[in-house]
């Protein structure tokens, strides 16, 4: 069944707002101690919770009744792709002022040269290897701000666009400084459009992959390097000196990036028997997305050369095809074997080179066999039994447009019969999700809390709103890097998760001021 963006479920298709800075890499920033650094990690969380909430994706921009701040850009061609650079100027209204158009010179701004040219390195990748003109295969203009935020400690791709911040200058430096980054948010546009990988448990963590993927693929081909010369990292212009690591990630060697008192510790693994079974993160998008990383590097340095070449068009051809938005990895492995041999044929290193990707890694997968080897039976199972997350509550996804029911301070009396909540009921609260999932837990007994906090709760408990809200049709789906809430009572009983789109502005913020900056973090 082909998976293009006009076959796939409309939430399949959704973009997000996709960072590339963790946001448990964030939080460790908030346990550091230094002041500065806690600061801006906590003007950068916030910032990037806003954010969330008002996503839209390029293709429903601007719905009926709004009025889009995207300026209209003529589409790019075959010969070339249409960018626009603007500067936020150290805000946080987009799009900003614009510095830079398609065909204008350079500017004396280096946050503005960067932007420009890695775009134009990202937009060529796609058109002169793979044939594919812009994300879309339409030649969607590729639009950029510059500047965002007051040292601003992220950069994301938001849907429609990319949006960069300069860092704190402790930790991490301008983001417009790592090729790779570019290429691997763009990278989420191009799954928007194709494949919609769901952002939850494996599907979410081959999400990750393939913008890794791609990312170092923009990075090695504009350097011109083979998979030999290439240092397969992820972000290595990012960190400041005097931080102790190399990058944010290594598709070579995960789990190996970084190990700072700032930082933490790089979680991710290289195989698949130590595969993170976990709600938090959706299901570990961004630490189990190692595995598949890996299994690429494996496959690009077996077969030598330039990896953009024959490893990426293999997974080009697998992300275009036919492939479901619920892929697991399983089922990836063997969609990349086909997609070699279909290319290749069976007899050649290609599509030994990508079996000894997914063996080296200790994937399992279902597909054709290798030459001379006889076809499983039918109903033969794979080589092996796959971890899965699938069963786990899915925290992130995109709501409709009137989310949550209100203030939460609204009515105090039990629905159904129930007991109602007394100041010794206890609530306990806890936040997964979002770029890599560290999770945010507390409980604390409504006598505890500010009046106006313990009346919204006693609101919110007694009329059973949330157990409502967890049923909604808006609160399934899957959306990267979104929060999720998980909110647990004995009087009244109660244990739902909650994705942050289907709350309400005054349930989320009441939410946070619950586990407040000093819970405890897992």
């Amino acid at each position: 069944m082909p998976s293009t963006a006009d076959s796939l479920p409309a939430a399949s298709r959704t973009g997000a707002r996709c960072s590339i800075v963790p946001p448990y890499l964030l939080e460790a920033m908030l346990g550091s101690g230094d002041p500065t650094l806690v600061a801006h990690a906590e003007a950068t969380l916030d910032t990037d919770a806003r954010f969330r909430l008002g996503m839209r994706t390029a293709e429903a921009r601007p719905r009926a009744g709004e009025r889009s701040t995207l300026p209209r850009v003529a589409p790019g061609t075959e010969e070339g792709p249409e960018r626009v650079i603007h500067d936020a100027q150290q805000g946080t209204e987009l799009p900003g002022v614009v510095v830079r158009s398609e065909g204008d010179p350079p500017t004396e701004d280096r946050a503005v040269t960067e932007a420009y040219d890695g775009l134009g390195a990202t937009w060529d990748l796609w058109q002169s290897a793979y044939g594919r003109t812009s994300l879309d295969g339409k030649g969607l203009p590729l639009l950029a701000s510059v500047h965002f935020g007051q040292m601003y400690d992220n950069a994301f791709w938001d849907g429609s666009q990319m949006v960069f911040g300069d860092g704190d200058g402790v930790v991490f430096l301008p983001f417009t400084r790592s090729l790779d980054v570019i290429g691997h948010e763009l990278a989420h546009g191009v799954t928007q459009y194709t494949s919609g990988l769901n952002y939850q448990g494996q599907s979410g963590a081959l999400n990750e992959s393939v913008s890794d993927v791609f990312g170092v693929l923009v990075k090695q081909r504009s350097l011109g390097q083979d998979a030999a010369a290439a240092d397969w990292l992820i972000g290595a212009e990012l960190l400041a000196p005097g931080v102790q690591g190399v990058a944010l990630r290594s598709m070579a060697a995960p789990g190996t990036a970084y190990d700072d008192p700032r930082l933490g510790t790089d979680p991710q693994p290289a195989h698949f028997a130590d595969y993170v079974d976990t709600t938090d993160d959706n299901g570990g998008v961004h630490i189990n997305s190692g595995i598949p990383n890996k299994a690429f590097h494996v496959l690009a340095t077996t077969l030598g050369g330039p990896a953009w070449e024959v490893a990426g068009q293999i997974w080009f051809d697998t992300i275009t095809g036919e492939i479901m938005a619920d892929c697991d990895f399983s089922t990836f492995a063997g969609l990349t074997i086909a997609a070699a041999v279909a290319r290749h044929g069976d007899g050649g290193p290609e599509a030994g080179a990508v079996r000894a990707g997914w063996d080296a890694v200790g994937v399992p997968y279902a597909g054709p066999p290798a030459a001379g080897e006889p076809a499983p039976p039918d109903d033969a199972p794979t080589t092996g039994d796959a971890p899965t997350t699938d069963d786990a509550p899915a925290c992130d996804d995109p709501a409709g447009d009137d989310p949550a029911g209100g203030d939460p301070s609204n009515g105090d009396v039990p629905a159904g019969g129930g007991r109602a909540p007394t100041p010794d009921t206890r609530v306990s609260v806890r936040r997964t999700g979002g770029f890599a999932g560290l999770r945010r837990e507390r409980t604390v007994a409504l006598g505890e809390m500010p009046e106006t906090d313990a009346h919204a709760w006693r609101g919110l408990l007694a009329q059973d709103r949330l157990a409502t809200l967890a049923g909604e049709p808006g609160s399934g789906g899957a959306q990267p890097d979104t929060y999720c809430y998980g909110v647990r009572c004995d009087v009244p009983p109660l244990d739902v998760e909650l994705r942050e789109p289907v709350l309400s502005e005054e349930v989320r913020t009441l939410f946070e001021r619950t586990l407040g900056h000093g819970g405890p973090e897992a």
